[in-house]
């Protein structure tokens, strides 16, 4: 059994990679600028720069020896906007040309910092360019220039005009491997998930904080509604075609019909305001927790007894249920001891697929009743664009998920001796 269990898990490292690579895409490439995200279009060159510095967004997003700024965004002057052309000084069409004598005046968005290394890359061509007639043949039409001194810089047309195409400044790094992925990953193995940019805290401890609140009232959602969808569909599949299975069976349609967001507005409105059975909001004791509770439970039910019925009326027509009532065993013992029992394997699959969500909480739940959950913390992160926390939620979520699935493998290995750990 161990060498099954460790042999999952080694097969689990490549998809954990995977989840790991992907959160980091989405949320660092297809996600846009995190600072412009959480400062806002309209921040300052300086405080963007400051933000991406602090929290590593200003590195190579994979690899790489040297990195953008925004102290000077690279510019192409043949797709430039008008606006940025006006910033150098150049035409409204064209490359950006200098005269013979003329220096190359840059706009900095900021003063460079010190301590760091920068090199500015100048595109053009012409006889004055300085490439012109030394590293380059005079037969080429374009030529290149890095000044590594930023503070030394001076492009000057020298000797003839010169028009520029592109110019480009960059920071170095480190090392080629100082990059935000690598550095995302070593976070990762020391459980380290940033700090919040909304509560400047550690999401880890935000995520501690949250997760006691999530599961007071995920697990009793869970567990109730397992025992008390299962006796239905016991009674259902034992009862096929009676007055209580068609009664049952409308039920469980009429509870899937109902919008999700309508029982807890009625829930909360009718028992907690108007009959003042539960608090309306808080997390001060454990009658804070029975409304929701109630409602969670009542929400799953339809979707999970119409599940069950379907596997247990399967197992009902089976030779070996007609034996056990053959033999004189009553309903209880043939119902929960051999049918149950049977059946286990899609029990166990379905149990196995909600255990990532008791980790993420109820977010609609925990927002209408005030319990200071993860889905309450996740639904605020995206409300107030905190990329960080989301991000953590999501990828705990996912290895979650992928754990739960080992689980349910060697649980239906443990019920059923039909599953080979082989």
């Amino acid at each position: 059994m161990w060498r099954y269990v460790i042999r999952r898990l080694g097969q689990a490292i490549p998809t954990v990679a995977g989840v790991v690579l992907i959160t980091f895409v989405l949320f660092n490439v297809v996600g846009g600028s995190p600072a412009a995200i959480v400062l806002g279009q309209n921040a300052g060159a300086r405080a963007l720069e400051e933000f991406d510095t602090a929290r590593g967004y200003a590195l190579p997003l994979f690899f790489g020896n040297w990195t953008p700024t925004r102290a000077l965004e690279t510019v192409d002057f043949e797709t430039a906007p008008p606006s940025v052309r006006a910033q150098w000084g150049a035409a409204d069409s064209g490359w950006l040309r200098l005269e013979d004598g003329a220096a190359l005046e840059v706009p900095w968005a900021f003063p460079l910092p010190e301590g760091d290394t920068w090199r500015l890359s100048v595109v053009g061509r012409g006889p004055g360019f300085p490439q012109y007639g030394k590293k380059n043949p005079r037969s080429s039409t374009l030529w290149k220039t890095i000044f590594h001194s930023v503070e030394k810089s001076d492009f000057r047309a020298n000797g003839g005009w010169v028009e520029i195409r592109r110019v480009k400044l960059e920071r170095k790094t480190r090392h080629v491997f100082d990059s935000q992925l690598v550095r995302y990953i070593g976070r990762l193995l020391r459980l380290d998930f940033g700090v919040s940019t909304s509560l400047n805290q550690p999401v880890a401890r935000l995520l501690r904080r949250g997760i006691g609140p999530s599961l007071a009232l995920t697990v009793p959602i869970l567990l109730v509604e397992l025992v008390v969808s299962l006796v239905l569909a016991l009674l259902c599949a034992y009862r096929r075609g009676s007055w209580l299975d068609r009664s049952l069976v409308a039920l469980c349609v009429g509870l899937m019909s109902v919008n999700y967001l309508v029982w807890i507005v009625i829930g909360q409105f009718v028992f907690a305001y108007k009959l003042g059975w539960f608090p309306v909001w808080g997390f001060e004791s454990w009658r804070n927790l029975l409304l929701p509770v109630a409602i969670g439970v009542a929400t799953g039910l339809g979707v999970n007894v119409r599940f069950y019925r379907t596997i247990l009326l399967e197992e009902m027509h089976k030779d070996y249920v007609k034996t056990a009532f053959a033999k004189g065993l009553g309903p209880g013992r043939v119902l929960f001891k051999h049918v149950l029992k049977n059946a286990l394997g899609p029990v166990i699959t379905n149990v196995a697929l909600a255990l990532p969500f008791l980790y993420t909480g109820s977010v609609l739940l925990e927002s209408f009743f005030g319990i200071p959950g993860l889905g309450y913390l996740s639904l605020n992160a995206i409300h107030s664009s905190d990329v960080e926390v989301v991000r953590a939620v999501v990828l705990v979520g996912a290895l979650l998920f992928t754990l739960a699935n080992i689980v349910a493998d060697i649980a239906l290995a443990w019920v059923d001796p039909r599953v080979s750990l082989a």
